[in-house]
C-alpha cells in the first residue's frame, strides 16, 4: 500500500516574475494539491521585470503569490538586498519543497542552498537543452555539480530531459510538463468574436526584438516570398519590441516591404488575442530557443505553425505536415518555400490548424500540475 504525503506539506513555486502562463500553472497546481491537503503558494523574485513587462493581476488567483522585491524591477534590485529578503521569506514561509525555475540566476541558487541547509526538497524547473547555446567543458562540470543537488526535475519535453540525464540526473527523477500555457484563453471559440486587427490575410510572428529571434532572416524570407507572389501575398504582422527595433525598421525599408509588414509593438496577452484569432499561420524563426511558449499559444489558437527546428519545443510539439512544418533557421529559401506552400490552395489550413489545436491540449496547466505532483511524491518523505 502506497502511503500519502503529510497532509500539511507546504509547496512553494519560485519564478523570477509571474507572467500569465506562470499564474495558470500555479493555479492548476494549487487546485490539484488542495484535494491532497497540500498548500501551494507562489514566490516571485520581483513584482515587475523590464525584460518581460507583463501586467499580471496575481491577486485574481486562488493561491498566494508573494513578491520578494516590490519597489523596483528585478533588473534594478541590489543582489545583496534580493538574497537577504529571499532567505528571510523562505525562513518565514518554511516550505517543505520548492520548485525552482532554473539555475542560471544567482537568486535561484540561493534558494537551492537554503533547501540544502534546511534539508528541504529542491525541484528543478528547466527548459534548457544541450543545443540552445554553445557549451564549454568547465561550465558543464559546474552544472553537473549543481544538478545533482536537486531531488527531481520538471522539464518541457524530450530534449530537455536528455540534457538533464547527461548532466547526471536520474531518468526516473525527471518529469514532463513544465512548458505549458493557459490553452483555454487562446481557444478559437473564445477569440473568434474579437474584432479583426487587419483587413488582409497575414502571417503572425511574436518576438522580443533580440538577436536570437532571427528576425532579419524572417524578413528576408518574407521579402523573397512577396516578390514571388506579388499582390496575392499575405501580409506579415511582427508583434514585439526590443533593442533591435531600429535595425528591423531599417531592414524593412531596405527590402521595400514597409507596406506589408506591420509592427504593432509589445502587446499584453489580451491585446495579442485578436491577432491569434485572425492570423492564417504562425512563424517562429529563432536560432536559439529553450522552448518557445508562444508556439503553444499559436497552436492553442488553432493556427498552423512554421517553426525553426532549433526551438526546444520542435520535437514535442510539431508533427511534420500534420500540424505544421519545421525549417532550418539559416536556410532562407526553405522558409520562403514553406510560406508559398502554406498560402497556396494546395494546403488545407483548417485541417492543419485543427491538428495543432488537438495536439496542444495535452500541454495544459493540468499537465504541469501532474508532473510537479509526481516530482513531489518522489522527493518528499512519506508518512
Amino acid at each position: 500500500m502506497i502511503k500519502s504525503l503529510h497532509p500539511s506539506s507546504q509547496i512553494a513555486i519560485l519564478f523570477a516574475n509571474y507572467g500569465p502562463y506562470h499564474i495558470a500553472r500555479v493555479a492548476s497546481t494549487y487546485h490539484a494539491c488542495k484535494s491532497r491537503g497540500w498548500n501551494v503558494f507562489g514566490i516571485q523574485l520581483a513584482r515587475s521585470e523590464e525584460e518581460y513587462p507583463w501586467q499580471t493581476q496575481a491577486e485574481q488567483f486562488p493561491c498566494e503569490i508573494i513578491s520578494v522585491i516590490n519597489d523596483c524591477p528585478l533588473e534594478k534590485s541590489k543582489p545583496t538586498d534580493l538574497f537577504g529578503k529571499l532567505i528571510s521569506l523562505l525562513n518565514q514561509t518554511n516550505p517543505d519543497a520548492i520548485a525552482i525555475s532554473g539555475y542560471a540566476r544567482p537568486a535561484m541558487l540561493v534558494a537551492l542552498l537554503w533547501c540544502i541547509w534546511h534539508r528541504k526538497t529542491a525541484i528543478l524547473l528547466s527548459e534548457t537543452t544541450e543545443n540552445d547555446e554553445p557549451r564549454s567543458l568547465w561550465k558543464e562540470k559546474i552544472k553537473k555539480f549543481i544538478i545533482t543537488r536537486y531531488k527531481a526535475a520538471l522539464v518541457g519535453g524530450q530534449p530537455q530531459k536528455r540534457y538533464l540525464i547527461k548532466l547526471g540526473m536520474p531518468s526516473d527523477a525527471i518529469f514532463l510538463g513544465y512548458d505549458v500555457v493557459g490553452n483555454d484563453v487562446f481557444h478559437p471559440d473564445q477569440i473568434k468574436s474579437l474584432s479583426c486587427p487587419l483587413d488582409k490575410p497575414f502571417f503572425l510572428a511574436i518576438n522580443r526584438f533580440v538577436t536570437k529571434k532571427n528576425l532579419p532572416f524572417l524578413l528576408s524570407a518574407y521579402a523573397n516570398y512577396r516578390q514571388l507572389v506579388a499582390t496575392s501575398a499575405w501580409d506579415l504582422v511582427l508583434c514585439g519590441d526590443g533593442e533591435l527595433r531600429l535595425q528591423i525598421e531599417e531592414l524593412i525599408n531596405q527590402l521595400q516591404i514597409q507596406d506589408s509588414v506591420h509592427l504593432p509593438g509589445f502587446l499584453q496577452q489580451d491585446q495579442l488575442l485578436p491577432y491569434f484569432a485572425y492570423a492564417k499561420c504562425f512563424i517562429h524563426a529563432s536560432v536559439q530557443e529553450q522552448w518557445g511558449l508562444v508556439v503553444n499559444e499559436a497552436m492553442a489558437a488553432g493556427l498552423p505553425v512554421l517553426i525553426s527546428n532549433r526551438c526546444g519545443c520542435y520535437e514535442d510539439l510539431i508533427i511534420e505536415g500534420v500540424n505544421g512544418f519545421g525549417f532550418d533557421p539559416e536556410n532562407t529559401q526553405q522558409l520562403t518555400n514553406l510560406m508559398l506552400k502554406i498560402s497556396s490552395e494546395d494546403i488545407d489550413l483548417h485541417s492543419i490548424g485543427n491538428a495543432a489545436l488537438a495536439h496542444i491540449q495535452k500541454f495544459s496547466p493540468d499537465y504541469f500540475a501532474q508532473g510537479l505532483i509526481q516530482a513531489i511524491k518522489r522527493t518528499l518523505p512519506q508518512h
